[in-house]
Formats: C-alpha cells, structure tokens, sequence
C-alpha cells in the first residue's frame, strides 16, 4: 500500500529467501494499525500450499515486517498469455487452486473480499508451479456462516451483488468472485463490463452476463454450469468452495474438460492483462 514497500530478504543461517513487506508505522493512522494488526493476525491462521504464506510479524520502532514466501513466478494470468498452450483443462487446474485455498480461508473463518487477477501468483517460474492467493489486506474474520455488513470493500469487476446492494453478505462473496475470474479464465474477457461505473454495478446487480458466439461455442457445458453455479444472485443459493471442488468439472477434469488450444482466450487475454496495467 501507501506506506509500505516489499524487499527479498534472507534468514541468514538457513540461506532461505523470504519477501519482506515493510510498513511505516509512523505515518499509519490508529485505524490503519487496526487493520494491520488485523492482515497479520488473518495471515497466521492461513497455512495452506495454494497461500502466500506468513513465516514472521516483527515490530520494531517506526517499522513493522511482514515476511512472506518469496513468490516468483508473477501474476497468473501474465503467466498464461506467455504459453504455448492454454485450454480448457488448464482453466480447471488454475480455479481448483484458487478454490482450495478459497476453502482453506473459509474454513479458518476468513472471507478474502479482494480476489482478483492480480492477487493470484505462481510460487516460481517453473511450469506446473502452485498457484498462490496473496494480499489479505481487505480480508475478515467471520463467525461460521455469519452474513452482515462488514462495509464497502473489493474492486469494482468482482465485487457480489449483495455488497453492491449494501446487504449482509460473507463467504459467498469470493465465490462471486471465482466466478468473474473464472469467465475471464476461459474467454480472455470479463463477464460484467462498462467505462460508466453505475451501469457496471446495474450489470453485476442484475447478473447481466452471458455467453456470447464463437467463443462460448467451444466451452463445455460443465464450464459454464459451473460459472452460472459461482455467478448466482442470492447468495444463499450461490455455490460454496467445497460444492465447487466437487463439480464434474473440475472433479472429473480428464474426462470433463476440453483439451483444446485456446489461442482466441489467449489474446483477449493480453489485452486485459495490458488494460489492468492501466
């Protein structure tokens, strides 16, 4: 954010490698230690292969270190439009990750409320690298399946009806969420999209997407089954992490999934990608 900035670093008897992010605790405000306090205490429930995970919160005068692993693989969607092959198939292994690690957050009573492209890294540049949700800094606490309104957070694509509707919400918010990424995942292109702010939040209330030709013409059914299922309006019918993992589509993957190069996905997706960069 504002005040802080990420430097590797290394533990020196081990030689390990950590990402450090360090934050200026002198220009925070009472609020803003509030919520680091909060990004701290969240990332230490979190132990799970597909989160960027928090080995260390040091405190000192001025300063405060988070040390995190040391991702290098880049974002995940910068990593797709730099391969060969890109299909349907893939799309399934990327959401399963996400949705793993989506379950671990919900079942330690976390809801991350930012997930988006640039939250979704590679643990290194090698391929078939783990995909690793980050930043948690929008992230917070629920008890079980407790919905009320925790305020106003997320980025304007992916956010849920309900938040845009100001109403109670919780765990399904990041499935919405799931949802934009996965649509974006298989075409290139997001499901809600308008320059005028209002008329985009009118979409996404309305859950005004569709599945437009040719692009759509080469997607499975399951793809898109499971998309309606992340993409539902009421939230309480909306499907959770768990149920998704367990969808045919991702479950049955070899058998489900299309094996063909998607090379129209591709390059949406390097328009996107230059669009985000904005």
């Amino acid at each position: 954010g504002a005040f802080s900035v990420v430097r590797r670093c290394v533990k020196v008897l081990a030689g390990q490698e950590y990402a450090a992010k360090i934050i200026n605790t002198k220009k925070l405000s009472a609020r803003d230690h509030q919520k680091l306090e909060r990004e701290a205490r969240i990332c230490r429930l979190l132990k799970h292969p597909n989160i960027v995970r928090l080995h260390d919160s040091i405190s000192e005068e001025g300063h405060h270190y988070l040390i995190f692993d040391l991702v290098t693989g880049g974002e995940l969607f910068e990593d797709i439009v730099a391969r060969e092959y890109y299909s349907e198939a893939d799309a399934s292994h990327c959401i399963q990750q996400i949705l793993e690690a989506v379950l671990h957050c919900h079942q330690m009573g976390v809801v991350h409320r930012d997930l988006k492209p640039e939250n979704l890294l590679l643990a290194s540049k090698l391929k078939g690298a783990a995909v690793k949700l980050a930043d948690f800094g929008l992230a917070i606490e629920v008890e079980g399946e407790q919905q009320a309104w925790f305020g106003f957070a997320g980025t304007p694509g992916y956010l849920s009806p309900e938040v845009l509707r100001k109403d109670p919400y919780g765990k399904p918010v990041d499935l919405w969420a799931c949802g934009v990424i996965l649509y974006i995942l298989l075409v290139g292109y997001p499901p809600f999209w308008d320059e005028d702010q209002h008329r985009l939040y009118q979409q996404i209330k309305a859950g005004a997407y569709d599945f437009p030709s040719p692009e759509w013409d080469t997607v499975t059914p399951e793809a898109k089954d499971l998309i309606n299922k992340m993409l539902t309006i009421n939230p309480s019918k909306r499907i959770t992490a768990a149920e998704a993992l367990k969808h045919p589509w991702i479950s049955h993957r070899s058998t489900v999934a299309s094996c063909m190069h998607r090379q129209e996905t591709v390059d949406c997706l390097k328009k996107f990608n230059a669009r985000r960069k904005l």
